[in-house]
């Protein structure tokens, strides 16, 4: 029996998570390692304030990963932001620098970037990203840096950004990527997607779902079924996860 006060403890903090790939994923990977005393657990807030609880609860997280819907949320609860994060503006993973300061960081860009370009035949040139939470501002920032000219798509949306149901040919013809940010779709809604003007898409495009539960979401089937190439998320969070795990261990 291990002592509790030699438990190193990571986990998740999220709202509705017990489908997460991220306490699986490291629950395994400590085994495979024989890092007997590490754990990984699912924090499962229905409001971002309790969070105030796991900063102060025994044990105190070693480090921790951030998913819907608290990604921009949690950032007025830490000390300070990575250079990324602070562009980006939202967070999933927090790491106790050695002064005891809780840092929000963003691997997500780094997931996103690396399967996206490991996917893909050519670099796109433009693209749609539905939604416009905290997972979508790290593909912005992917994006961005690629020199992707790009919209947000939503069912409210600001100045700049396209409404789902105004959609037209013209604009889908123009497009190269189409990412998913939404969890539309996501187990177990799985007939559910994002009310696009499917009819329009065809080879040209490439749909990049963030979703990784189910393995083939409704939209990444309707895209396939009009002749377009589809990724979904798992890629994207086994990289993310992996550059969590370095800065828990910096």
């Amino acid at each position: 029996m291990i002592k509790k006060d030699l438990i190193k403890q990571f986990g998740l903090v999220g709202k509705n998570i017990d489908y997460s790939f991220s306490r699986n994923y490291f629950s395994s990977k400590f085994e495979i390692e024989k890092k007997v005393n590490h754990c990984y657990v699912n924090y499962d807030l229905q409001y971002i304030d309790q969070f105030k609880e796991v900063l102060t609860k025994k044990p105190i997280p070693k480090g921790l990963n951030v998913t819907i819907p608290y990604k921009k949320e949690i950032i007025p609860f830490l000390d300070g932001l990575s250079k990324e994060a602070k562009t980006i503006q939202a967070v999933n993973t927090i790491v106790w620098d050695i002064n005891g300061k809780v840092i929000g960081h963003n691997t997500d860009h780094i997931g996103f970037e690396k399967s996206l370009c490991e996917s893909i035949e050519k670099k796109p040139k433009k693209a749609l990203i539905l939604g416009t939470g905290g997972a979508s501002r790290a593909i912005e920032f992917v994006l961005n840096k690629m020199d992707c000219v790009f919209h947000f798509v939503s069912r409210n949306p600001k100045e700049n950004q396209f409404a789902y149901d105004k959609l037209t040919k013209k604009q889908l013809d123009e497009i190269d990527l189409i990412v998913n940010t939404t969890p539309l779709g996501t187990f177990p809604n799985i007939n559910q997607a994002p009310p696009l003007p499917y009819k329009y898409i065809n080879s040209k495009h490439f749909l990049f779902d963030l979703i990784y539960n189910p393995n083939e979401t409704k939209f990444l089937k309707e895209g396939r079924l009009r002749g377009a190439q589809t990724s979904n998320g798992y890629k994207m969070l086994v990289y993310q996860a992996e550059k969590s795990w370095k800065l828990w261990n910096h």
